[in-house]
């Protein structure tokens, strides 16, 4: 086929840039994912193809049948017909026998070809296939990723992702196909961003700035973006966000013999008595219609025989209200609105960039933020963001314990860019450790590497029946708790905890295998599917966990709609203290918070917005960061393992001595120990030519780690009282004239070069 006639099939469908830059759809026509496998083998001729599966379990059943590739190409009918292969999980026995399948378009003989680990690669000669599935079970989720490489000189020389999402009930119907690709290059499509930009492509402007691509920061940017142009700043990749990695579900009253006081009433008696009673009548009030919003935008929840939403019952919760998709909820929830997100054409997602610091200014003793500073990961480039209106939805600080169910990219930076931005800081001792991780050191087969974050075992578990054994088999939470493995959070968790110390064991058993394993598998094919990856059956075998870091009750402080005392500066998601969550946060209300939050901060942002009058030149005011070029020899390699180290032992400082038992002496070592780690790091890299302005990935993120590790020690050392999550050893009982939030301003805390701004304001700033 002619370029001449590859270039008119572009045209039809969508848009083509030669040579090298990314194919992509077009603005108003949607290309379907299945047109671009077509059309790949005539574009391309020396690519390989690669499958991935993952998050997947097959149980028996009847025969299930997916064909992923049922192309309408009807104005192509000359095409090939690519090679197929056939898949099934590496968890599963062995690959059916091959079979007939029928698609849409025709019938095509299907193959077996080889499973090594995760991956199938195709070497057809045409270098394109179809995916099927064939095999005498029933997939109850299934995740494949499908990745195209293009080599050198081809068109498509971006990697691309396309992923599938497909679950199953006991039909054969395929709840959705979606693809996730075209947002990766948000940087090569500048000339559609309505905003101004400078001539260099190291500043740009909009009208509202999200940092964070989970479920708070996509839910707000999808309303906002109906009155301005939106620019989406993420870490890493789009989906890479505590939201992915959300297992239980979203809490919500939505069954008639359940009610907002009885939510509350859970909420308020999970979080001590310490959560802001009007923020959580908001929540609990609100909730039901934005679940319901995130089912009209696509999300796709678990059903019941009746038809009815599928609700769970966790930890803490006195009725059934758990909305949820399998064990894979903030999966399908992220999915939703990545989608809807990538429809919206005033909205601007920028993948792998780095927020280093928030554009401030002050007035009148009121302080302002007009955008943020990134650092671009792949092509280390700063770039300046400038805004009207900013919302941080960046998560939580996880990592800053050796052993968190957070994604790596959870390091704390929005609350440290906050604290340095002079936004006011509470509750940050109420760090939640959530009782049952998957414990490596108890599974048949131990991991080769190390995980970056541990393997969470949903709420669910002990929602749906799950009893908490140690390893002489006794059931041990009646004994702390009359509601048992039904307790909130915090009590389970140090319970758990005095069981290892005493018994000086390394994990506790959780068992479900009692139900019956098509239950099990339905409920939990997840969770069956990591745990038989490691050659634990959970049908017929407990599950050896862990307490490990999970989710920050404290943050930012935010009024009713999402405000904080920083003008234009808004906050939803983990990184925000509402008030909702007090000192423990209820099972499955922190994506609820997220959803109500993001919400109400959209109007609050249009008001301001419309008040502001940032111009072109305002980028100016503020010096830039610089990037560690200049240093010479072996410096940047010696500063990267310094600051490598450096993590890991404040990793473990806060383990050993803020964990989940604490005491004032152990606060008190902690906080030296780690006053003296910050000091003697910072003049480490500052002997090795480092200056001050200068930023890197590794070294700002541990800067921002330093900067909340010490506000959760000095959150705790300031509580005199046993409270929800946190439990001292010194004040081991509530006290009610403590009742009342923990809370840091600015000036709390001595000033470091980690607790500073890289940058410097120049100049002020118009209102």
């Amino acid at each position: 086929m002619s370029v001449a006639a590859i270039w008119k099939i572009g045209k039809w469908f969508g848009r083509v840039n030669l040579p090298g830059r990314m194919w992509r759809p077009g603005r108003h026509r949607r290309i379907h994912p299945f047109h671009f496998v077509f059309l790949f083998p005539f574009l391309s001729s020396n690519a390989s193809s690669v499958l991935g599966v993952d998050e997947r379990f097959i149980h028996p059943s009847s025969r299930i049948q997916l064909g992923i590739l049922c192309s309408p190409l009807g104005c192509l009918p000359s095409l090939p017909v690519p090679s197929p292969c056939l898949l099934a999980s590496p968890a599963s026995s062995a690959l059916s026998s091959s079979k007939r399948i029928r698609t849409s378009a025709r019938r095509i003989e299907t193959r077996s070809i080889g499973v090594d680990g995760d991956y199938i690669q195709d070497m057809s000669p045409n270098r394109c296939f179809t995916v099927h599935i064939s095999h005498p079970h029933q997939v109850n989720c299934f995740f494949l990723f499908i990745k195209f490489k293009w080599g050198h000189g081809s068109f498509l020389n971006s990697d691309t992702w396309f992923c599938t999402i497909s679950r199953f009930g006991h039909g054969t119907t395929v709840r959705s196909v979606q693809t996730l690709f075209t947002r990766r290059t948000a940087a090569d499509r500048h000339t559609r961003i309505a905003c101004s930009q400078d001539s260099n492509c190291d500043t740009k402007f909009f009208d509202f700035i999200v940092v964070g691509s989970g479920v708070a920061g996509l839910r707000y940017a999808l309303e906002v973006s109906k009155y301005g142009s939106v620019a989406i700043i993420t870490k890493a990749e789009p989906q890479e966000s505590n939201t992915n990695y959300a297992q239980g579900g979203v809490s919500a009253v939505l069954c008639p013999s359940d009610s907002v006081e009885s939510h509350m009433q859970d909420t308020i008696i999970a979080g001590a008595y310490l959560c802001d009673e009007e923020t959580v009548r908001v929540v609990c009030t609100e909730g039901p219609d934005r679940v319901k919003e995130l089912i009209a935008i696509g999300a796709s929840f678990d059903h019941g025989d009746d038809g009815k939403l599928h609700l769970a019952r966790e930890g803490g919760h006195s009725h059934n209200r758990i909305v949820h998709a399998a064990d894979m909820t903030g999966r399908e929830i992220e999915r939703a609105l990545l989608k809807a997100v990538d429809d919206e054409p005033n909205i601007f997602l920028f993948g792998h960039h780095f927020a280093i610091d928030l554009l401030t200014s002050q007035d009148n003793g009121e302080s302002y933020c007009h955008g943020v500073d990134t650092l671009n990961t792949e092509t280390q480039q700063i770039v300046r963001f400038i805004s009207k209106v900013t919302l941080l939805a960046s998560g939580g600080a996880g990592h800053i314990y050796p052993s968190t169910t957070n994604p790596p990219v959870a390091t704390g930076d929005g609350v440290a860019m906050a604290h340095r931005a002079q936004a006011v800081i509470s509750n940050m001792e109420f760090v939640q450790f959530h009782p049952t991780a998957l414990a490596d050191e108890g599974l048949p087969i131990k991991p080769i590497n190390r995980r970056d974050n541990a393997f969470l075992i949903t709420e669910a578990v002990r929602g749906d029946g799950g009893i908490l054994y140690n390893q002489s088999m006794q059931r041990f939470m009646p004994l702390y708790d009359e509601r048992a493995e039904l307790a909130p959070r915090d009590v389970v968790a140090r319970s758990i905890d005095d069981q290892l110390k005493k018994r000086g064991e390394k994990y506790v058993l959780l068992d479900i295998s009692h139900k019956p394993r098509e239950q099990i598998l339905s409920h939990f094919p997840n969770i069956a599917a990591e745990c038989l990856r490691y050659g634990l059956d959970i049908t017929c075998s407990s599950i050896p966990v862990v307490p490990a870091a999970h989710y920050m009750c404290g943050g930012i402080r935010a009024g009713l709609h999402g405000e904080t005392n920083v003008k234009g500066l808004y906050v939803a998601g983990e990184v925000a203290c509402t008030g909702l969550h007090g000192a423990n946060r209820l099972a499955s209300n922190s994506l609820l918070e997220a959803l109500v939050f993001a919400r109400r901060a959209v109007q609050p942002s249009i008001d301001h917005m419309a008040g502001s009058n940032l111009d072109t030149h305002s980028s100016t005011l503020w010096t830039r960061p610089m990037l560690p070029s200049s240093l010479k020899g072996h410096a940047i390699q010696e500063i990267l393992f310094r600051t490598k180290a450096t993590r890991v032992e404040l990793q473990s400082i806060m383990w050993e001595f803020v964990g989940i038992v604490r005491s004032t002496s152990r606060l008190k070592t902690a906080e030296w120990k780690i006053g003296e780690l910050e000091a003697d790091w910072e003049d480490f890299l500052f002997r090795r030519g480092w200056n001050p302005t200068m930023v890197c990935l590794e070294a700002c993120e541990m800067k921002n780690l330093f900067c909340c590790a010490k506000l959760v020690v000095n959150s705790a050392l300031a509580r005199h009282e046993s409270r929800g999550l946190h439990f001292t050893e010194d004040f081991p009982f509530l006290e009610e004239s403590k009742r009342k939030p923990t809370i840091i301003f600015p000036t709390s805390m001595k000033l470091t070069w980690s607790s500073q701004q890289v940058h410097k304001l120049i100049a002020g700033l118009p209102r």
